[in-house]
């Protein structure tokens, strides 16, 4: 039986970007059920009072969409009582190691050279584009963990935006939830006390100068362009999201009907 959350969003010390997706409408009216679907940041820095408050959600699964490089620098996450921990990497370790290097480590001219111009902001639609496109099997085993019996559920990645926020809209849109709700809670991520704190090399100022995180913010914005390439993506691969469901994520009828019993009021 799930517990109803707090009206009011807690203040989480050593958790970004936590919220419950509760309450978003769907096309025919329903909303999803509140208590049921959270989407955060990664949980390696959770306070004890943290993980308190998540264990209070009744959760049954966590999923990590970080890869071992993520979890190499950012820690594991803290283990919740009676919570199965799922680690699903929606990107590749070695798949842009060195261009990770460079944003915490690389100078003004190696930022220039490779994000300005609309540089960061295209790469960004690659990455969104790729996780559509190719890891379909991932997304696959989320929604129908979610169908059989993985809810209350909490998903994230490492800032709760890209990864997370994918898993997330693909969840949403099964659900049939309105496009323009569905990016609304994408857009949430920008908010200041949601954001991902950039770590980069050196104390200096020069090390966060403005150019510097004018330079690094599409990487770490969360941007309408994104989520569309994504939606984008859906149409020109396979026709629309019935087809994409059915052919690309073994998402029968059948299971989203569980899907929408379990997450839907």
């Amino acid at each position: 039986m799930t517990q109803q959350v707090p009206s009011t969003e807690p203040e989480l010390a050593g958790v970004r970007n936590f919220r419950d997706v509760g309450g978003l409408p769907t096309v025919d009216g329903r909303r999803v059920r509140h208590g049921v679907l959270f989407r955060s940041g990664h949980l390696a820095h959770a306070t004890d009072e943290d993980a308190a408050f998540l264990t209070s959600l009744g959760l049954h699964t966590v999923f990590d969409f970080r890869n071992a490089a993520d979890q190499k620098l950012e820690g594991p996450d803290v283990e919740l009582p009676g919570v199965r921990n799922v680690n699903l990497p929606l990107s590749d370790p070695a798949d842009g190691a060195e261009f990770w290097k460079m944003v915490r480590d690389g100078d003004l001219e190696q930022l220039r050279s490779v994000l300005d111009d609309g540089r960061a902001a295209d790469r960004m639609i690659a990455s969104y584009r790729m996780i559509i496109r190719d890891r379909t099997a991932e997304h696959s085993r989320v929604l129908r963990s979610l169908a059989e019996d993985s809810v209350p559920a909490l998903m994230h990645c490492a800032a709760g935006k890209d990864r997370a926020g994918l898993s997330i809209a693909v969840t949403l849109l099964a659900l049939g939830v309105e496009r323009d709700a569905i990016l609304a809670d994408y857009l949430e991520s920008n908010a200041t006390h949601r954001r991902y704190k950039v770590h980069r090399s050196g104390s200096a100022s020069s090390a966060y100068s403005p150019e510097v995180m004018e330079l690094l913010s599409p990487l770490f914005d969360a941007r309408a362009e994104y989520l569309s390439a994504a939606f984008d993506t859906i149409e020109e691969t396979w026709g629309g999201v019935d087809t994409y469901l059915v052919r690309g994520l073994d998402v029968t009828p059948e299971v989203r009907d569980q899907l929408r019993e379990r997450l839907l009021d």
